[in-house]
């Protein structure tokens, strides 16, 4: 099984049969068939509802359309290694496009927000994808009064660069983000 080790968390990214049964067993089965110890997420609606549509809309279809680049369009589990159980989630939306670039996102479970948990696992999930030589920067979105969610991306050098409207949820205003990976490489 591929995984990225921190000094606290191990990174599991969901393959098309992982994905499969969270979507058809629920995180329970999905839990056990990792060879976790249950922990059932807290986190907020909205994100609970991004989730699922993640996993139907976008994790599934695409793990099966790109079986040997699935860990560029999949969610990966936050472990927490002393408690072996998942505390979130991250991942990116797919390989560097033209330009250069994907969009990274998270998710932590209530529980175990404040310890630099987010921050540590995209520090290292941005080493691991600066790796592909075709990853010239990051995107990324939050929530203008998600503070914490700022601090993690400003803590992983990303740079405020506007703010937006969305379409769903209508009417959300949102920051835009960005980090450079790689200014050239020889």
């Amino acid at each position: 099984m591929i995984a990225i080790k921190t000094p606290r968390l191990q990174l599991i990214p969901l393959d098309h049969s992982l994905l499969t049964i969270w979507a058809d067993q629920g995180r329970d089965a999905l839990e056990i068939q990792i060879g976790l110890q249950h922990n059932t997420w807290e986190i907020d609606a909205f994100f609970q509802e991004e989730t699922q549509m993640a996993l139907q809309d976008y994790w599934l279809p695409m793990t099966k359309k790109f079986p040997f680049d699935f860990i560029w369009y999949t969610n990966w589990e936050i472990i927490l290694t002393e408690k072996s159980c998942s505390i979130g989630g991250i991942g990116m939306a797919g390989l560097p496009n033209d330009q250069g670039f994907t969009e990274v996102g998270y998710c932590l479970d209530k529980k175990f927000r404040g310890h630099g948990y987010a921050s540590e696992a995209l520090q290292y999930l941005i080493q691991w994808a600066s790796q592909d030589q075709g990853l010239i920067y990051l995107v990324a979105e939050t929530p203008i009064d998600n503070l914490a969610s700022q601090s993690v991306l400003l803590k992983n050098d990303f740079v405020k660069t506007g703010q937006k409207k969305l379409m769903q949820p209508e009417g959300m205003e949102v920051f835009t983000w960005k980090r450079l990976i790689q200014v050239n490489r020889t």
